[in-house]
């Protein structure tokens, strides 16, 4: 099924720094209207076998399903992690002017 519309795509990091880093390039180079880092969160996660724990940053980015690709290729050029998450989950419903914001902010035309 493909995603039409405002999205918001989370990605999480292992450091503040690496976090900010992909925040301020998305935004820079108009794949995402805003970018958000969110506090140190608390992760549980199966990798090379075993379980693990974490402390992880979080990225909440608001972008188009359009912009979804060269987002997440941004991430990839700039993440440390071998398999960083990049998910989008739909917007189903916002405000009309924030909503037109963000396809106004991530427009490619604004951008490349």
């Amino acid at each position: 099924m493909a995603i039409i519309g405002e999205i918001e795509v989370h990605v999480t990091s292992g450091n503040r720094q690496e976090a900010d880093r992909i925040a301020s390039a998305v935004v820079t180079r108009r794949l995402a209207a805003c970018a958000q880092v969110v506090a140190p969160i608390s992760s549980t996660y199966w990798w090379a076998g075993g379980i693990q724990q974490a402390e992880e940053w979080l990225l909440l980015m608001k972008t188009t399903a359009d912009r979804f690709e060269d987002l997440a290729a941004c991430v990839r050029e700039l993440h440390s992690y071998e398999v960083p998450e990049i998910v989008a989950v739909p917007i189903v419903q916002g405000t009309l002017d924030y909503l037109e914001w963000i396809r106004r902010e991530t427009a490619p035309e604004r951008g490349e």
